[in-house]
C-alpha cells in the first residue's frame, strides 16, 4: 500500500473518502467513533504511594529496616526510632525527586494549537484540534500550527518551520505534488505537513491524514512513554556493594551469635551484640550522604549553566564516553548568518564593498524589524532576517531604507519561479530588485555591476559567477544571487527580464564559537562526539569538519544509508561513523542503542521534538534551555540554560569529580563502619563485655561521620581531571586496591580503639574502681577514640595517592568546618550530665584525654606511611 506522500490528490480523497468540501457532520461523528479524538494516550503513572514504597526495595535498606524492628521488639527503642528514621527520610527524598521527572506527554500536549481551521460541508469553521478526524480538509496559514499530520492538495508559496521535529535549519518550502519514491524520510516529505509544525509564510490546505498517535509526534510520544528506566552506573554499584555489605553484615553477626554461645555467654546478650555488630557493619548514613553530595553537585551544575533533573545524572555525566549531538541549536547557533558575498571583482573581504547587493537583500525583504528593549528584533524567514542582520552589522538599518526606496508594487516569492521582486521608488526612478535562486536569476540576466559600471555580461562573467556558487554550495552554504534594474514604470510581465547581476550572498547557521573548543576537550577526554542531525549531508559534514568532529567524508552515513541496516550491522559498525544525517527520531534512538550495546555510556544532546526519543533513551539526555522545545526538556536528564555544546562538557567534568567524591565519602564511612565491626568482633572474640553500645554506634555513623562524608563530598576537581580517559562503567567501587586499602584503614581504627578501651579498663581496675564503673571508663574512651579518629581519618580521604599533609591538609573548608561541629558535638555529649546519661559515658581527666587523643591522630600517619610506601613501589 502506497504511502500517502506517493498518492495523487484524488488517490487520497478516494482513500480517506472525502471531497474538497470536507466532511460531513455524521461523518465526523463516526469517525471520532472510530479513530478517537486527536490526542496523545498517557501512559498510566504510578501512584505517589507506589513510587514511596518502591523506595524500601533497596536490600540495603531492607536489613536496616529488620534491624529497626528487632532493636525495637529488644527494648532500643531508641535505636530503632533512629534508624527508622533514617529510612523514611531516604524514601521521601526519592519520592520528591522521582515527583519532579516524568512530564513528557503532557509537554506534548502543550504543542497542539487549541483551534484549527477546518472546511465541513463546504463550511469554513475554526474547531477544537482535539476534535479533528482523518479526512478533514484543514486551511494553514501564516503563523498557524498544523493541528496533525496533513497531504497537502493546495499551496501558495507555503513554509512550514519543521526544525523541532526534523533538525531542518530552515523552512521548509511545500507543493502538492505526489512523490515518486515511497522510501523519503520525514524532512523530504515536501507534499506533507506535520503535526506541531508551524507555517511561516504564505497558505495552503491539506487533509487530514493520521490524527493522535498516529501522527509522526505520535509515534514519539508512544517511544517516549515506552523508554524503559535504566539505573545509572553508580546506582548498580551502590546496589552491588549494599547486597554484599549485607549479607557481610549477616555472616557476620552470625559468627559473632555462634562465638560468643559457644564461649557460655547468655542468649539475649549475644543476640543483641549481633544486633549491635549489624548496626556497625551497615552504614546507615551512605544513602543520605550519597543524595545529598549530589544535590550539592546539582547545585554547581546550575551555575555552570546545566540544570539536572534526575540526581542520578550528575555522576553518569563522569563516565560518559560518547556525546551523540544534535546539530541545529546546538553545535550551531540556529541562526542564519551571512558568511561571504562575491561580486563580479570576487569574494568581497570587506562585505561594505558590496552595498548594492546589501541594498537589493534588504529592500527585496519581508522580514519585520521591531524594537524590544533598545534593541531591534527581527520577524521572518530565517533567510531574510539573515540579510537584516548583515545590513545592521554594517549600519545599514532597513527601516531607513525603506523609507528612501518605498516599496510601490512586488512580485511575492513562488516555489517554481523561485525568485522575488520588488519595486521601490527612489525620487523620480523606480527600480526593480531581485534575488533568488542562482541558476534562475543569472539566466535573466544581461548585464554586470562591475565596480561602479554596469556592462554586458560576458561568459567568462557567467563560468566565474558559477564557480563562486559551486565554492559556496561545497562549504555547505546556502547561496542567494541579486540582480536589480531601473525603469520607467511597473511592468509585472518583464519585470524579471534583462536584470544587473549584482552578487551572490552565502549563508549557513554557523558552529557556536565554544563548540569547537569543546570538541577538543572531549577528545582529550577520551569522549567520541557524534553528529546526529535531521540537515542535508553536505551541511552536516561542512560544520563537522569545521568543529573537529569529522576528518574524513567516510565518517558520514545518511538516514536513508542507515535504514538499510539491521541492528546487528549498525552495532558493528557504529564506531565508524562520526556525522549521520537527514535521520528520523527513530533512527537517533537506533544509534543510541547501538553505542550502548557497545558498551558506551551515552549522553545525548538535542532541543527539538524529534530528539526526546533519544534523549530519554541515552544514558544522559541533555536538553537546550532556550531553543529547546517542552517535550525535550521534558525527556531529558539536564537542560542546558545557555544552549551550548560547551556547557555539557564542563558538566562532564563537574561529573567526574563528583563521582571522585562520592568514591571518597564512601571509602570513608566504609572504613569507618569497618573499624567499628572489628573492635566489637575482637571484644567478642576474646571474651570482654561490649565496648561499644549500640547507641554509640548509631550516633558515630548518623551524627559524627555523617558531617565529614558530606564535606568530603564537596572536594575542588583534582588537576588534569579531563585529560584522563572515562572510567570504565563496569569498575567496582573497590577496584584498583580500594578495597584492601579500605579493609586495612578499618582495621587500624578498630585496633585504636580497642587499645583505649583496655587502657580505660585497666586505668578503672588499678584504681579499685568497681566493674560496672571501669567498663563505662572504658567504653568512654573508646567511644570517643573511635569517633574522633574517624573524624582525623576524613582528612586522610581526601586524596587516594596523594599525601594530605604535602598538598595541603586544611584546603577544603568544608571539612574544616565539618570536622570542627563534629568535635564540638562530641565535647557536649561529654559535658552535659543528661547526655553522658544516656550514653552511659563519664568524664575523663586529662591523662585519658591524652591517651584518646594519641589514639585517634594515629591513622594520620598510618595512611601517610602506606601512601609513601605504595608510591615508591
Amino acid at each position: 500500500m502506497k504511502a500517502f506522500y506517493a498518492k495523487t490528490k484524488e488517490e487520497v480523497f478516494n482513500e480517506l473518502n472525502t471531497s474538497d468540501r470536507g466532511l460531513t457532520n455524521d461523518e465526523v461523528k463516526k469517525r471520532i467513533e472510530e479513530y478517537g479524538f486527536n490526542e496523545f494516550k498517557e501512559k498510566k503513572t504510578r501512584t505517589t504511594f507506589q513510587k514511596f514504597m518502591d523506595q524500601f526495595k533497596d536490600f540495603l535498606v531492607l536489613i536496616l529496616i529488620g534491624a529497626a524492628i528487632i532493636s525495637g521488639f529488644v527494648g532500643e527503642v531508641a535505636d530503632s526510632i533512629i534508624i527508622l528514621l533514617v529510612v523514611i527520610i531516604n524514601a521521601t527524598l526519592g519520592v520528591i525527586q522521582e515527583n519532579k521527572a516524568e512530564e513528557s506527554l503532557k509537554a506534548l500536549k502543550k504543542m497542539a494549537a487549541p483551534l484549527a481551521h477546518v472546511i465541513r460541508n463546504g463550511i469554513s469553521l475554526e474547531i477544537p484540534v482535539r476534535e479533528i478526524v482523518p479526512g478533514d480538509l484543514v486551511v494553514l496559514e501564516a503563523g498557524r500550527y498544523v493541528p496533525a499530520d496533513l497531504r497537502l492538495i493546495e499551496t501558495s508559496n507555503l513554509k512550514i518551520e519543521e526544525s523541532s521535529l526534523t533538525g531542518e535549519s530552515v523552512p521548509v518550502e511545500k507543493n502538492d505534488r505526489a512523490l515518486d519514491s515511497e522510501n523519503i524520510g520525514i524532512g523530504d516529505r515536501k507534499n506533507m505537513a506535520f503535526m506541531s509544525s508551524m507555517v511561516t509564510y504564505g497558505r495552503g490546505k491539506g487533509i487530514v491524514v493520521a490524527t493522535g498517535m498516529k501522527t509522526e509526534i505520535g509515534k514519539i510520544a508512544d517511544m517516549l512513554a515506552n523508554v524503559e528506566e535504566e539505573q545509572t552506573p553508580l546506582q548498580i554499584k551502590l546496589e552491588e556493594a549494599g547486597k554484599w555489605m549485607g549479607i557481610a553484615a549477616l555472616v557476620i553477626c552470625g559468627i559473632m551469635f555462634i562465638v560468643g554461645i559457644l564461649k557460655g555467654k547468655e542468649l539475649l546478650e549475644m543476640f543483641m551484640t549481633s544486633i549491635s555488630l549489624a548496626v556497625a557493619a551497615i552504614p546507615e548514613g551512605l544513602p543520605a550522604v550519597v543524595t545529598i553530595v549530589l544535590a550539592v553537585g546539582v547545585q554547581k551544575m546550575i551555575k555552570r549553566n546545566a540544570i539536572i533533573r534526575k540526581l542520578p545524572a550528575v555522576e553518569t555525566l563522569g563516565c560518559a564516553t560518547v556525546i551523540c549531538s544534535d546539530k541545529t541549536g546546538t553545535l550551531t547557533q540556529n541562526k542564519m548568518t551571512v558568511k561571504r558575498i562575491y561580486t563580479i571583482n570576487g569574494f568581497a573581504d570587506d562585505i561594505t564593498d558590496a552595498k548594492k547587493v546589501i541594498y537589493i537583500s534588504n529592500l527585496c525583504n519581508d522580514t519585520k524589524i521591531v524594537d524590544e528593549d533598545g534593541k531591534y528584533k527581527t520577524i521572518g524567514d530565517p533567510t531574510e532576517t539573515a540579510l537584516i542582520d548583515m545590513a545592521f552589522s554594517v549600519g545599514i538599518d532597513k527601516r531607513k531604507l525603506d523609507e528612501e526606496y518605498v516599496r510601490i508594487e512586488e512580485i511575492p516569492f513562488d516555489s517554481d519561479r523561485k525568485l522575488m521582486t520588488t519595486f521601490n521608488k527612489n525620487g523620480d526612478k523606480i527600480e526593480v530588485n531581485t534575488k533568488g535562486a542562482p541558476d534562475i536569476l543569472l539566466s535573466r540576466c544581461k548585464y554586470v555591476l562591475d565596480g561602479d559600471k554596469i556592462r554586458e555580461i560576458t561568459n567568462e562573467d557567467l563560468e566565474n559567477i558559477k564557480n563562486a556558487n559551486e565554492e559556496m554550495a561545497k562549504n555547505a552554504l546556502r547561496v542567494l544571487a541579486a540582480g536589480y534594474k531601473v525603469v520607467d514604470k511597473v511592468e509585472i510581465e518583464s519585470a524579471e527580464n534583462d536584470l544587473i547581476f549584482a552578487g551572490l550572498i552565502g549563508m549557513i547557521d554557523p558552529p557556536r564559537e565554544e563548540a569547537k573548543d569543546a570538541v577538543h576537550v572531549c577528545k582529550t577526554a577520551g569522549i567520541k562526539p557524534v553528529m546526529i542531525t535531521g540537515d542535508h549531508k553536505s551541511t552536516a559534514i561542512a560544520i563537522a569538519k569545521e568543529l573537529g568532529i569529522l576528518n574524513d567524508e567516510s565518517e558520514a552515513i545518511t538516514g536513508a544509508e542507515l535504514e538499510k541496516m539491521s541492528d546487528d550491522e549498525l552495532f558493528n559498525n557504529v564506531k565508524k561513523y562520526s556525522v549521520y544525517a537527514r535521520v528520523s527520531p527513530e533512527h537517533k534512538v537506533r544509534i543510541v542503542e547501538a553505542w550502548k550495546k557497545n558498551g558506551q555510556i551515552v549522553a545525548m544532546t538535542g532541543d527539538g521534538v524529534n530528539d526526546a526519543p533519544a534523549l530519554k533513551t541515552a544514558n544522559i539526555g541533555a536538553a537546550m534551555g532556550i531553543t529547546g522545545t517542552d517535550v525535550a526538556k521534558e525527556a531529558a536528564d539536564m537542560v542546558l540554560t545557555d544552549d551550548n555544546f560547551a556547557t555539557i562538557v564542563s558538566a562532564v567534568e563537574e561529573g567526574r569529580t563528583i563521582y571522585s567524591n562520592i568514591k571518597k565519602s564512601i571509602s570513608y564511612l566504609l572504613s569507618c563502619n569497618i573499624g567499628e565491626i572489628v573492635t566489637l568482633f575482637v571484644a567478642t572474640l576474646l571474651g570482654w563485655a561490649e565496648p561499644l553500645l549500640p547507641i554509640h554506634i548509631l550516633w558515630v555513623n548518623l551524627v559524627t561521620d555523617s558531617l565529614p562524608a558530606l564535606a568530603l563530598g564537596m572536594e575542588a576537581a583534582e588537576p588534569g581531571v579531563m585529560k584522563q580517559p572515562p572510567r570504565d562503567p563496569d569498575e567496582g567501587i573497590f577496584s584498583k586496591g580500594a578495597g584492601f586499602r579500605i579493609l586495612l584503614q578499618g582495621i587500624f581504627i578498630g585496633v585504636v580503639t580497642l587499645i583505649a578501651y583496655v587502657y580505660g579498663v585497666n586505668y578503672g581496675k588499678a584504681r579499685g574502681m568497681s566493674f560496672d564503673e571501669y567498663e563505662i571508663l572504658g567504653r568512654t574512651m573508646a567511644f570517643f577514640t573511635l569517633s574522633l579518629s574517624q573524624l582525623v581519618h576524613a582528612f586522610n580521604n581526601r586524596y587516594e595517592t596523594k599525601s594530605v599533609l604535602v598538598n595541603g591538609i586544611f584546603k577544603n573548608k568544608y571539612l574544616n568546618l565539618a570536622a570542627t561541629a563534629s568535635f564540638i558535638i562530641q565535647l557536649i555529649v561529654l559535658a552535659s550530665p543528661f547526655l553522658r546519661n544516656i550514653f552511659k559515658v563519664t568524664l575523663l581527666n586529662g591523662e585519658q584525654i591524652m591517651v584518646v587523643a594519641a589514639c585517634s591522630i594515629a591513622p594520620l600517619f598510618a595512611v601517610e606511611i602506606a601512601k609513601f610506601i605504595r608510591k615508591q613501589k
